[in-house]
């Protein structure tokens, strides 16, 4: 009874001895305090998927070795240009203060261009420490961006800060991994902001509803007027295609059909039907078929109008939706 007792408790402590030593080998990862306050998004260049930021950055934290006035990383970051820092170093604690300007590289999303929404991504690490060695902590006191500042033709629907954990399918030629693979904490900031684009849409596409309406009109013309009905719905045809051409160069390349595709297709169709219709009605005035020419340019022109304008709503609406 005695030598097992004695074992149990020889047991116990050479547990807690092995327990207390694996607890050792994995000491949990330091707190980095981070907040952010953005005093300028501006530059928005939709062809070359980037935009400027300006905004002040803190970091609190204890280890001088982290050193993120040295070490820190943004990945998104095309350019980043530090005007300001400051660093106090009292209370046992670092605390650094950075002005910065950074021209970040983003995707956008053009399919329902110019009604898009666009989320803008902000992201920091520390370029030499992972997330074994340290975490963010947001500092979520106060506002994140300047209220007052205005987003030209844009309005910003939500901003939200956030920390996490970035995978990298690589050790960065660190021998120590046993494979490919590295994590490093993130601080992430994500701007909503959806277009204010009325004026824009009536900018881009009035040349195109204008090249419908010419074409139109040609039902209003007499049949027999073959050069006044082709001429008007060639010069349309390549109005509207030159349109589109001139849209396409402010965006970005996309491989998907967007609303500006949609659109145009659908105008240029619609000539189309316009040019067939007009062959069709002289066709009939050939034959002496007058009023039946009369009656078919008077149809096809309702049909023709109402349902380019139902589908104009359809597309235009669901582009709002999305």
């Amino acid at each position: 009874m005695k030598n097992t007792l004695l074992f149990s408790i020889l047991f116990m402590v050479v547990a807690c001895f092995f327990s207390s030593n694996a607890i050792a080998e994995k000491p949990h990862p330091d707190t980095v305090k981070t907040g952010i306050y953005i005093t300028s998004i501006h530059d928005i260049d939709f062809k070359q998927n980037e935009y400027t930021a300006i905004f002040w950055l803190w970091l609190t934290y204890k280890k001088k070795e982290f050193d993120f006035a040295q070490n820190l990383e943004i990945p998104q970051a095309k350019t980043v240009t530090k005007s300001f820092s400051t660093v106090d170093s009292s209370n046992g604690q670092i605390y650094l203060l950075m002005k910065m300007q950074c021209v970040m590289k983003d995707s956008w999303r053009i399919n329902n261009f110019p009604f898009d929404r666009q989320k803008l991504h902000l992201s920091i690490e520390n370029s030499q420490f992972d997330a074994k060695s340290l975490v963010f902590v947001a500092d979520t006191l106060g506002m994140h961006y300047d209220p007052k500042f205005t987003l030209k033709g844009w309005d910003i629907d939500s901003f939200t800060v956030s920390t996490g954990k970035k995978a990298y399918e690589t050790a960065f030629g660190d021998a120590s991994y046993a494979k490919p693979h590295s994590e490093y904490a993130n601080f992430k900031v994500n701007i909503g902001i959806s277009r204010s684009a009325t004026e824009l849409f009536w900018k881009m596409f009035l040349g195109m509803y204008v090249a419908f309406l010419i074409s139109y009109i040609c039902f209003y013309i007499h049949a027999d007027n073959i050069d006044s009905r082709f001429g008007l719905s060639v010069g349309s045809l390549f109005a509207a295609i030159g349109n589109k051409y001139i849209i396409d160069a402010s965006l970005p390349d996309s491989t998907s059909l967007t609303l500006v595709d949609t659109l145009h297709a659908m105008t240029l169709f619609f000539i189309f039907v316009v040019i067939v219709s007009s062959t069709y009605s002289l066709t009939m005035l050939k034959k002496g078929k007058v009023k039946q020419a009369y009656l078919f340019d008077s149809i096809a022109a309702k049909v023709v109008l109402v349902s380019y304008i139902l589908l104009n709503i359809y597309y235009i609406s669901n582009a709002l939706k999305g």
